[in-house]
Order: C-alpha cells, then structure tokens, then sequence
C-alpha cells in the first residue's frame, strides 16, 4: 500500500501444537498495610505461562516516584511488561514507574501488569516491597492459583488457534480479528527519524480499543529488527525490539490481539512495478529473501513463543508475479523461493518462514498474503505451505483500486478459500476519503463471520492515503469515521 509517512518521503507499504490454552481465573493477593498494599492477580495461564496484573496502592506520604519488588519462588521469568518498567535478575523481579505514572499521592493506587513463562507449578509471590518498604504486613497468605479455566470477561485478548475455517479461543468460541493498521514501525527506523510514526503510548493504545478494535496489526522492517549497520543504532536492534515488545504489551494489555508483521525488506529489485532501486529496506519488495528474512522471523519468534496472543503475518504484500512470465511460476516462487525469474537476490518462500517460526518452537498463529500485493488467492489452497502446527490462515489486501474488488469476484476467489481455512482481510481502504467502499467489504466479510483491519491508525491526509485519523485522540477522518462506526455499531 502506498503511504505518505512524511512530506519529504512517499514511502510504499502496502490442533496439534498451539500451546493449550488453559487461562486461570483471577487470583488475588491482598492485605491491609500502614504503609502500602498490592494486589496480585493471575489473569491468565497456558502451558509455558502466565499473564498477572499488580494493583499498587500507596497509604504512605506522597511518592515521586515509585518501584514494587518481590520474588518468584517457581522458576517464573517475565518476558516483557507495560505500564511498567519491568526487570528480574535471578529471583527478584522489579516494576519502576514509567516517566507518565511517577507520581503516587497518599490513597492513590497504580495497576501495571505482565508477561512471564513458567514451568510447572506457579505460585504467587507471598511478600512485596514498595521503595523498600514491605506492603500487606498483616501476614495474609495468597491463594493457590488453583485451577485452570477461561479468563474473565473483559480480561486480556485471547489466546487463538485455527479450527477448520475459523478462529477459536481456549473455550472453542469462535474469533474475529477486526481492527486497524498501526503504520510506522516499518519506515520510521531506515528513514532515520525514529522507531514508530507518532505516539504509541498508552493513551494512544487506549484510543483504538475505544473504536472496539480488538487487533492491531504493526509493521515492522527486517533491517531494523536485526540491526544491520545502515540503520542508525538508537532505532536499530534490541532498542527497536524494546520498542516493538513494548507496543505489544500496551496492545495486549487493553484487550487486544497484537499482529506483528514484516513489511520492508532488504533485496535489491528494479523490474517491473519496483517501489525503490535501493538494496536496503526502504520500500515492499516483490519478496522476501534468504540472507536476512528467515533470521528476522527466527528472532521474532523466538522473542514471543512464550505469548501466545501475538499472531505473526509473515510478509505484507508480495508481487512475484509482476517479475514472473506465467501463475505457475510466480506461485512456486511464492512457496518455495529459491531463484525466481525477474528477482536478482535469493528469494526465501512461504515455505521457509513457516520452518524458521516452527523451528523454534512456536506455534503462534501465522497469516501468508498472496500474489498482486496480496490481493490475489486463486492459487492459495494449492501452494499452501506446510504447517506442523497446523495453524495456518489466509492473507488478504484490498482497495478499490485493485483487481479483485468487487462481490463478484469475491464471491469466486475468496469464498473457496475462507471455506477451508480462516480469511483475514489485513488491510482494507479505499482512496476516496469516503467509506462507501470499505463499507461493502465489511457487509461481505460480516455475511460470512470474516476477520479485517482497516489502513491505516496514523494521521496522513485521507485523500493521498487511506488514513483512519486525523488526530492520535482517535478523531476519526471521513474515512475513517466509517470503521469506527461499523466498529462500534458490533461490538456496542
């Protein structure tokens, strides 16, 4: 998809073995102090993990700042965090405030919360200490966690698989992912300017779930992942994963599925339909390759195996076709990879990023987008790639500029595929600075309990590009007052 990101840039865009999702009931741990109390609640368990939430309430003088410690008697390891700086060495695990939540008046309360793995049991830390000072010193003993079931209403996202055509939670419920693009994270970095495209904090995380968005799909860019040199270092490597654990987190912590995504890549292409002649990772090529890509995706999934909320999209919107002479050979490219006619780099197929996430271990949900940038699946069902894990779904792309726009073709193209495994329509938009168009898609993606994210959450002149916002409050633009509404109107 074609974006502007900045005036000086136009940049083109574009069940065997998930882990059991068994999710304990919240569990709490609490006591009254003189000095401060904590609450701590398992909100959710799988096989590998955890998820838990921290209530700090402060009956001390005032606080400028603040930082929770205690310790994991099971082995326990967070991953990643929000609302929260969060760190562990050995057994004790810390929480300092963030520079937004600092202050802590008397009676005041903060609530952060976490992602951690675990193996085997999972009991609750039974002391905490806030700036030193111990809390809940009437000697209340927490819980035992107990036993495993769903968690409650209104709780995290859940944790997805792939049954047949549809998505389903731990309780076999079935799940759509409906949402919007979070654009940046795929420009921003090579372009030199910074890590994503406006603000990502909390209060900008929280204005997409009040659309009642439940997924955010974020791209990302290969070189800035991996932190090759030609990326400046304070938006390269493990500054860059920070950033991108730390968007997830926000994302999951208001309810939502994060769907991280690789856009850009490295790979020098200038034949037909070439959005850049530059080798590094500064447009969509046509696809993926094998120098870089299958680490990006070995990194990536080795970074959130242990979360089973996040869904991997495997790469944005290939076009080997626009190289290619026949179909045939532009879908074995797409599978296999390989040396592809028209592409001078080594292309590295579906195939070989579905190994390298399975590789590690993960079983997280993956997504493959088709030929034409993705707007093309006629050939999907025959070249699927082959998934251990089997939770494999379908990509798609659609704006009123492309070929397959239109019911009809819908009705023969994507019907046989969304009869046979999920169809995630991951980007949707039209460039009219209206809504008429995505409106059609929704009515015929709602018809047959589909999923579909609108492009893009990022405030861009809706008439050079689909952008749903005019301001990160979630002001909707007149495009985007249409995905909010429709949003709304099934989720009130």
């Amino acid at each position: 998809m074609r974006h502007p990101p900045r005036s000086a840039h136009l940049a083109v865009a574009g069940a065997t073995a998930l882990v059991a999702a068994l999710l304990a009931p919240a569990v709490t741990a609490t006591g009254a102090a003189p000095a401060c109390a904590v609450e701590y609640t398992v909100t959710g368990q799988w096989d590998a993990g955890f998820q838990g939430a921290v209530k700090i309430t402060n009956n001390q003088s005032a606080l400028s700042s603040w930082t929770l410690t205690f310790d994991f008697a099971g082995g326990q390891k967070v991953t990643h965090g929000w609302n929260a700086k969060w760190s562990q060495s050995g057994t004790t695990v810390s929480a300092g405030n963030e520079s937004y939540n600092g202050s802590l008046p008397t009676g005041a309360s903060v609530s952060t919360g976490f992602i951690a793995s675990r193996s085997g049991n999972n009991p609750v830390p039974t002391s905490f200490k806030l700036n030193g000072t111990v809390c809940n010193v009437d000697g209340q003993t927490p819980p035992d966690p107990g036993p495993t079931d769903p968690p409650p209403t209104g709780g995290g996202p859940p944790v997805l698989k792939v049954s047949g055509n549809k998505f389903t939670d731990a309780g076999g419920a079935t799940r759509r992912l409906l949402g919007v693009n979070r654009s940046g994270g795929e420009f921003a970095c090579v372009q030199g300017y910074g890590i994503w495209d406006g603000p990502v904090d909390d209060a900008a995380v929280k204005a997409i779930a009040d659309w009642k968005a439940n997924t955010v799909r974020i791209p990302l860019n290969e070189e800035c992942w991996l932190g090759l040199s030609n990326i400046k270092p304070e938006y390269a490597g493990a500054n860059y994963i920070a950033a991108v654990k730390e968007l997830v987190a926000r994302v999951e912590a208001h309810g939502m599925t994060p769907m991280v995504e690789l856009h850009w890549t490295w790979g020098q292409y200038t034949g037909n339909s070439a959005g850049c002649a530059d080798i590094h990772a500064s447009c969509q090529k046509p696809m993926p390759n094998m120098q870089y890509t299958p680490a990006f995706w070995t990194s990536v999934a080795n970074t959130f195996k242990a979360d089973p909320y996040v869904v991997f999209d495997l790469f944005n919107e290939p076009y080997p076709d626009r190289a290619a002479s026949t179909a045939q050979q532009a879908w074995t490219c797409w599978r296999d990879g390989g040396t592809c006619p028209g592409i001078g780099y080594e292309v590295a197929g579906m195939q070989d990023l579905v190994d390298a996430i399975r590789g590690t271990g993960a079983t997280n949900p993956i997504l493959a987008g088709g030929l034409a940038y993705s707007n093309d699946l006629t050939q999907w069902l025959t070249y699927k790639p082959r998934d251990p894990a089997n939770n494999l779904a379908a990509a798609w792309h659609v704006y009123n500029f492309n070929t397959c726009s239109n019911e009809s073709c819908w009705d023969s193209q994507l019907a046989p595929v969304a009869a046979q495994v999920p169809l995630v329509a991951g980007e949707i938009g039209e460039n009219t600075c209206a809504h008429s168009f995505i409106d059609r898609v929704m009515k015929w993606f709602d018809d047959r309990r589909l999923s579909y994210l609108g492009w893009t959450w990022n405030t861009w002149n809706c008439s050079s590009g689909p952008a749903l916002i005019s301001a990160y409050d979630g002001t909707p633009t007149a495009f985007g007052i249409g995905l909010r509404d429709h949003l709304r109107a099934l989720n009130p």
